[in-house]
């Protein structure tokens, strides 16, 4: 039996043990802190994380250390990132593959759902319906209507297999009902290279990377995959002006590994918030066709699981594999 000496004690234990992990969600960050980024060098998500975390460390006076860990669909750094410490020193970046790998990988050696925790929806990037500027078709009804014209089809590239533009033809297939076929590329900016030639004349590209061709001509933009007007494109209209409901974006988040301390969730969550509200970020941001705005954990929580079960839906409907 405890003595009351010895009561007392533990209680004074348990209590210092409370105020020194409230201490260090305090503290944190007090040393550098990893960032895996799941895609190479150079990408969309790549540029995004490198922008805000960068800034971040600027705010804070601490580092962020981009590692990318890119490599089938963005599965080889999530599974780095799923073992790692949830002590905050390591954050991952991820994107849209993250709401679709559940269903193109049944057998991963970790659980989107339970191995993170989401932290922060940092980026929402329309994908634009671009052509080979050649094409005579001007509206996404043209091209719906060309679709079901032509003996077989149209072939649409795709930066690969599972990737947001595959979904998004997939997507357009589906509601338009229209006969498209699937040109899977190893990148978007081969894919882009081959539209530019006319070697495959249609693609959902993502519009952070297209935008600047678009506008020098390299190739033409059909409409984009989101609501409203783009700035940077302003007279370009969505598809879902053609084809209600249409809507699909490539999106960039910030997860922690489950059980992570929800001090430095809270954090985290905050500091960037506060990037997005930085002039110069907001500036670069508009200027690559970036959507953004303020949001907690449990709204991106709430938004990954209405995207893994809208993608999910479309994987299993149109039957798309790897390999």
């Amino acid at each position: 039996m405890l003595t009351r000496r010895q009561m007392m004690a533990a209680s004074a234990a348990f209590v210092g043990a409370g105020a020194g992990i409230a201490r260090a969600q305090a503290d944190w960050p007090n040393k550098p802190v990893k960032v895996i980024v799941t895609y190479p060098p150079g990408g969309g998500a790549d540029t995004t994380a490198r922008i805000l975390f960068q800034k971040l460390s600027e705010m804070w006076g601490k580092p962020f250390v981009i590692d990318n860990r890119g490599g089938a669909g963005g599965t080889i750094g999530a599974a780095v990132a799923a073992k790692a410490d949830p002590d905050g020193y390591t954050v991952m970046h991820d994107a849209t593959a993250y709401s679709v790998n559940p269903a193109l990988y049944p057998k991963l050696s970790f659980d989107y759902g339970k191995d993170f925790e989401p932290v922060f929806l940092a980026s929402l990037v329309p994908n634009l319906l671009v052509v080979t500027p050649s094409v005579e078709v001007k509206t996404v009804a043209d091209i719906v209507e060309l679709a079901k014209k032509t003996p077989g089809g149209l072939d649409f590239a795709s930066s690969g297999n599972g990737t947001a533009q595959h979904l998004c033809l997939e997507l357009l297939k589906f509601m338009a009902k229209a006969p498209i076929n699937h040109v899977p590329y190893r990148g978007g900016a081969l894919a882009l290279n081959d539209v530019i030639a006319g070697q495959v004349k249609y693609f959902f590209s993502n519009g952070s990377a297209s935008v600047g061709l678009v506008h020098g001509g390299q190739v033409r933009a059909i409409a984009h995959t989101g609501r409203g007007r783009l700035g940077t494109l302003p007279d370009l209209p969505a598809v879902q002006d053609t084809i209600a409901g249409f809507e699909a974006y490539e999106w960039n988040g910030v997860f922690v590994p489950a059980g992570t301390p929800p001090g430095i969730v809270k954090k985290l969550n905050a500091g960037l918030n506060e990037v997005l509200r930085q002039p110069d970020i907001v500036a670069r941001f508009k200027s690559l066709n970036i959507d953004f705005k303020a949001n907690t954990p449990e709204e991106f929580r709430a938004f990954v699981g209405a995207e893994t079960e809208k993608w999910g839906k479309v994987v299993r409907d149109a039957g798309i594999k790897i390999g």
